[in-house]
């Protein structure tokens, strides 16, 4: 890559909205934005839980590429909202493949950050035929060191944050979080559950970016949505996203060491440390990988936006 800044394309209508349904529960939404008859590209969100948004597209040129979202299950505009039955890391590479078919498409560059960047890697790992290259942003590979950094060693560094997601928890629960927050999130009370699902919500995004973001206005915050999200990512979260027993690293350098890769990483990254994408990076030699100095975890960090639009442009060449 070169040293040019790049920014995020001009914002993009949909062209295509769908839902397929996947299994006797789920339906799971995707778009297709762009060209029609450009090259194809999947966005893979992160979370889990999150749901795609509209910034998302606008990594990707519109006139050359075909671009796909897709709202993994329970998550965004895919139904049940929040569903976990049937919710596992194998449904939803299976669901993503299923809509490869669904557009025709034969081969597709493959686009995720933080749990997208798990869920990229594991799709890419069952699929590699069908996999042209991968951005990956944000590492995360839901290694137990991963969730136990996550789930508490960062407040070595946020201790605001921290204290604000665990000051009303009782001692006695006070060594698990999660399973307190679990409890209320799964709630059938939503005077119960929705405000613990904000918490919950409220302390992964005040730890996103490496300065602090204007706070948003709780006027616009949907409970449900936020209730959704949460659900998804305990659910994920206390099975260790159904991959804590497989070495993703290892794996990656063993089978995709001909797929073309750009690696994208903020130094400050609280969410997903750094270690994890510089351990990936080695195992992927042939991989681009970018530290980028002044970000932290965020996607939409000046730096850290640069290098993903500028790792789409030069993904343009390849097969």
């Amino acid at each position: 890559m070169n040293n040019c800044t790049y920014i995020l394309y001009p914002e993009l209508d949909i062209i295509e909205k769908s839902s397929i349904k996947v299994d006797d529960l789920h339906e799971v939404y995707y778009e297709v934005c762009g060209n029609p008859e450009g090259k194809p590209v999947v966005f893979l969100h992160g979370g889990p839980g999150s749901g795609c948004n509209p910034a998302q597209r606008r990594f990707f040129d519109p006139a050359y590429y075909r671009i796909i979202l897709i709202d993994q299950r329970g998550c965004g505009r895919s139904r049940p909202q929040g569903e976990t039955r049937n919710n596992t890391t194998d449904d939803l590479i299976s669901d993503i493949d299923l809509i490869r078919k669904e557009l025709n498409i034969e081969r597709w560059l493959v686009f995720g950050g933080s749990w997208g960047s798990t869920l990229a890697l594991a799709y890419a790992i069952r699929h590699t035929t069908h996999v042209t290259g991968l951005i990956l942003r944000g590492i995360f590979l839901s290694r137990p060191k991963e969730l136990s950094w996550f789930l508490g060693e960062v407040k070595s560094f946020y201790p605001e944050p921290w204290l604000a997601l665990c000051e009303s928890i009782p001692d006695s629960a006070k060594h698990n979080p999660l399973a307190y927050y679990k409890e209320l999130i799964f709630s059938d009370n939503e005077q119960v559950s929705i405000p613990a699902a904000i918490r919950w919500n409220t302390f992964e995004g005040s730890i996103m970016t490496l300065l602090p973001r204007p706070t948003g206005n709780d006027s616009e915050i949907d409970g449900k949505v936020e209730l959704a999200r949460a659900r998804i990512q305990i659910h994920y979260i206390e099975n260790d996203c159904f991959v804590g027993s497989r070495d993703l690293i290892a794996e990656a350098g063993s089978q995709l060491a001909q797929i073309p890769t750009v690696i994208v990483q903020g130094r400050y990254d609280m969410v997903c440390p750094p270690i994890t994408a510089w351990e990936l990076s080695q195992a992927m030699p042939h991989a681009e990988f970018h530290m980028i100095a002044d970000a932290g975890h965020s996607a939409m960090e000046a730096g850290t936006t640069s290098a993903l639009v500028a790792a789409t442009e030069k993904l343009k060449h390849i097969a």
